[in-house]
């Protein structure tokens, strides 16, 4: 029976002849009702856009430290280096091609026991004997997560002594990035409960004010749509109107992760703004609007 229904539906519609001002008036009319509803919720507006603002400022601000940290960690990753000791008598430039061939290796630079033992000498006061430094190797590593797997293959050439680097920090820089991402995911969760029970309060006391005239709308067969659309840009509207607000302290946030890379000379991700404001203003209205059409499901039966 309801698809019978459907198909009639669907066969009227297609004869109905389409007018672009009657979509006009409309969508004016979803808009004026959009409009009277943020007013009919008064001076709760206020409150529900600060809540959110702060949500996005705290998201955004985390967000926006990830991306830096990620670009130091980028940064000292490329420094690291692995510093690989030859047995004596082995062949550098043998020992050089070889790494060379390991997948993730950028450079390999031979440095020779003579040059380690004069610099040494400039800088230590040492006595007239034999050298008893090793040829060494200084290996360039992609990306600071491969050089494990290298180590461990340079490690196992027989013309090689010893392999070292600064594992520990590489670690730290690893574990800080992974760090503060778990926390910008955890913001994101809560950010995300925290705005859908906000609007969900918010399109539930609408809907409660509106409850006759949403009635009477429904007895005279207004599409479902046409009811759902104006609490729905409601909450889009919240979410908007608090990521513009989050652009304040944003900048400030901005002004501060700038002077730290200017401080240890490592240079700004171009796109890090951007990106954080563009994402921040789709999850604030995505969030926004989606809490509003989940509230609409469970306390408007249309």
């Amino acid at each position: 029976m309801n698809s019978q229904k459907a198909k009639i539906k669907k066969k009227v519609k297609k004869h109905i002849p389409k007018d672009w001002l009657c979509d006009l008036r409309i969508m004016y009319r979803l808009t004026k009702e959009t409009v009277l509803d943020i007013r009919r919720t008064g001076i709760v507006n206020l409150v529900i856009i600060t809540t959110m603002a702060a949500i996005l400022t705290i998201f955004a601000s985390f967000f926006r430290s990830a991306i830096s940290i990620s670009s130091f960690a980028h940064e000292l990753g490329n420094v690291l280096e692995l510093s690989v000791y030859l047995k004596d008598g082995a062949d550098a430039n043998i020992a050089k091609k070889r790494v060379k061939e390991f997948e993730h290796v950028e450079n390999v630079t031979v440095v020779p026991k003579t040059t380690s033992w004069v610099n040494l000498k400039r800088e230590m006061d040492l006595p007239d004997i034999e050298n008893p430094l090793p040829d060494t190797l200084h290996v360039k590593i992609d990306k600071p997560e491969n050089i494990e797997s290298v180590f461990k293959e340079v490690k196992k050439l027989q013309s090689v002594e010893d392999v070292s680097y600064a594992q520990e920090l590489a670690k730290k820089i690893e574990m800080l990035n992974h760090i503060v991402n778990i926390i910008t995911v955890f913001v994101v969760i809560v950010m995300a409960i925290l705005t859908i029970t906000i609007i969900n309060n918010t399109i539930q006391l609408v809907i409660q004010s509106r409850k006759e005239e949403i009635e009477i709308m429904r007895l005279m067969g207004v599409s479902n749509w046409y009811i759902r659309f104006p609490l729905i840009m409601q909450g889009a509207f919240y979410g908007f109107c608090g990521a513009l607000i989050a652009l304040i302290p944003l900048e400030f946030v901005q002004n501060g992760l700038n002077n730290m890379h200017q401080f240890f000379m490592v240079p700004t991700p171009t796109y890090a703004q951007p990106l954080v404001i563009t994402i921040m203003f789709l999850m604030a209205v995505a969030f926004g609007a989606g809490g509003s059409f989940l509230c609409i499901k469970k306390h408007l039966q249309v």
